[in-house]
Protein backbone atom coordinates (compact mmCIF):
# COMPACT_ATOMS: atom_id res chain seq x y z
CA UNK A 1 0.00 0.00 0.00
CA UNK A 2 1.40 3.49 -1.22
CA UNK A 3 1.96 5.80 1.75
CA UNK A 4 0.25 8.68 0.22
CA UNK A 5 -3.09 6.19 0.24
CA UNK A 6 -2.45 5.44 4.05
CA UNK A 7 -2.22 9.31 4.57
CA UNK A 8 -4.95 9.70 2.77
CA UNK A 9 -7.17 6.92 4.83
CA UNK A 10 -5.96 8.94 8.29
CA UNK A 11 -7.08 12.25 6.96
CA UNK A 12 -10.72 10.37 5.86
CA UNK A 13 -10.97 9.22 9.27
CA UNK A 14 -9.57 12.05 11.20
CA UNK A 15 -12.47 14.20 9.33
CA UNK A 16 -15.05 11.69 10.02
CA UNK A 17 -14.21 11.74 13.13
CA UNK A 18 -14.25 15.67 13.56
CA UNK A 19 -17.92 15.81 11.84
CA UNK A 20 -18.86 13.04 14.42
CA UNK A 21 -17.62 15.37 17.34
CA UNK A 22 -19.01 17.81 15.76
CA UNK A 23 -22.72 16.46 16.10
CA UNK A 24 -22.36 15.23 19.19
CA UNK A 25 -21.08 18.68 20.39
CA UNK A 26 -24.09 20.12 19.11
CA UNK A 27 -26.46 17.30 20.02
CA UNK A 28 -25.47 17.49 23.65
CA UNK A 29 -25.87 21.25 23.81
CA UNK A 30 -29.00 21.07 22.48
CA UNK A 31 -29.59 18.10 24.74
CA UNK A 32 -31.31 16.51 21.52
CA UNK A 33 -31.92 12.86 20.67
CA UNK A 34 -29.78 11.85 18.18
CA UNK A 35 -31.02 10.42 15.33
CA UNK A 36 -29.08 7.18 14.90
CA UNK A 37 -29.58 4.52 17.75
CA UNK A 38 -27.07 2.52 19.66
CA UNK A 39 -28.07 -0.35 17.86
CA UNK A 40 -27.37 1.22 14.03
CA UNK A 41 -23.87 0.72 15.44
CA UNK A 42 -24.34 -2.92 16.56
CA UNK A 43 -24.04 -4.38 12.98
CA UNK A 44 -21.03 -2.95 11.84
CA UNK A 45 -19.05 -4.10 9.16
CA UNK A 46 -15.02 -5.19 8.45
CA UNK A 47 -14.18 -1.76 7.23
CA UNK A 48 -15.94 -0.53 10.25
CA UNK A 49 -14.06 -2.37 12.48
CA UNK A 50 -10.49 -1.56 10.86
CA UNK A 51 -11.51 2.27 10.72
CA UNK A 52 -11.98 1.55 14.72
CA UNK A 53 -8.57 -0.08 15.25
CA UNK A 54 -7.11 3.01 13.50
CA UNK A 55 -8.86 5.58 15.53
CA UNK A 56 -7.46 3.83 18.58
CA UNK A 57 -3.99 4.00 17.11
CA UNK A 58 -4.62 7.38 16.20
CA UNK A 59 -5.52 8.25 19.54
CA UNK A 60 -2.83 6.75 21.32
CA UNK A 61 -0.46 8.68 19.71
CA UNK A 62 -1.38 11.56 22.00
CA UNK A 63 1.53 12.79 23.85
CA UNK A 64 -0.37 12.29 27.50
CA UNK A 65 -2.18 10.32 29.02
CA UNK A 66 -4.74 12.49 30.03
CA UNK A 67 -5.49 13.26 26.51
CA UNK A 68 -5.84 9.89 25.52
CA UNK A 69 -8.46 9.81 28.25
CA UNK A 70 -10.48 12.63 27.95
CA UNK A 71 -10.80 11.81 24.51
CA UNK A 72 -11.40 8.28 24.60
CA UNK A 73 -14.33 8.94 27.42
CA UNK A 74 -15.94 11.91 25.43
CA UNK A 75 -15.70 10.52 22.15
CA UNK A 76 -15.69 6.62 22.57
CA UNK A 77 -17.73 6.12 25.98
CA UNK A 78 -19.61 8.97 25.26
CA UNK A 79 -19.51 10.78 28.29
CA UNK A 80 -19.99 14.87 28.87
CA UNK A 81 -17.20 16.94 29.69
CA UNK A 82 -18.64 17.08 33.57
CA UNK A 83 -18.53 13.36 33.81
CA UNK A 84 -15.04 13.18 32.69
CA UNK A 85 -14.46 16.13 35.37
CA UNK A 86 -15.44 13.95 37.58
CA UNK A 87 -13.33 11.18 36.97
CA UNK A 88 -10.14 13.12 36.73
CA UNK A 89 -10.89 15.52 39.37
CA UNK A 90 -10.25 18.16 37.33
CA UNK A 91 -12.71 21.36 36.34
CA UNK A 92 -14.92 21.10 33.26
CA UNK A 93 -13.27 24.15 31.93
CA UNK A 94 -9.88 21.79 32.05
CA UNK A 95 -11.54 19.23 30.09
CA UNK A 96 -12.24 21.21 27.85
CA UNK A 97 -9.17 22.76 27.14
CA UNK A 98 -7.30 19.19 27.31
CA UNK A 99 -9.67 18.11 24.91
CA UNK A 100 -9.22 21.08 22.53
CA UNK A 101 -5.51 20.72 22.47
CA UNK A 102 -5.85 16.94 21.95
CA UNK A 103 -8.38 17.64 18.75
CA UNK A 104 -5.59 20.29 17.42
CA UNK A 105 -3.35 17.90 17.65
CA UNK A 106 -4.82 15.19 15.92
CA UNK A 107 -5.57 17.70 12.84
CA UNK A 108 -2.11 18.32 12.84
CA UNK A 109 -1.36 14.96 12.97
CA UNK A 110 -3.82 14.34 9.88
CA UNK A 111 -2.40 17.18 7.83
CA UNK A 112 0.97 16.03 7.58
Amino acid sequence: MAIQTIIDRYRQEIYRIGWKIQYKAKVTSRREVPIISDSFYDNRTAAESESRFLTGELIDTLPTDIEKTIIRQIYILDKTESQVALHLNMSQQAVNKWKRKALRFLSQKANL
